[in-house]
């Protein structure tokens, strides 16, 4: 997949995951869901099935991030993949904690 950018869409190729790219790195980086390559939103899916190694699913809403922090997707239409860039597992980005109000 070419340089990912903010506002990218993206869609597994072995489950229903689709995503939105809203940080990206500077430099190309293979983004995976289920342990197959992710594809153009409007790309024919090749079939097959989510690798038992990346089924642990995404969640409608949700951001996931990198551990640098620097690659961030949003997941638009959840499925039974779970999402890996560069080989690297992403992981759920916790919410801020707000300020107490006394």
């Amino acid at each position: 997949m070419a340089e990912l950018k903010p506002g990218t869409r993206m869609k597994s190729a072995v489950c229903a995951t689709e995503v939105m790219v809203i940080a990206a790195p500077g430099a190309d980086v293979e983004v995976n869901c289920g342990g197959a390559a992710m594809i153009g939103p409007t790309d024919a899916a090749e079939g097959g099935s989510v690798d038992s190694a990346h089924a642990q699913g995404t969640l409608l809403g949700k951001r996931y991030v990198n551990e640098a922090g620097d690659l961030e997707l949003l997941c638009v239409k959840p499925g039974d993949g779970s999402l890996t860039a560069g080989g690297e597992a992403l992981v759920l980005k916790e919410a801020k904690a707000l300020p107490s109000s006394d």
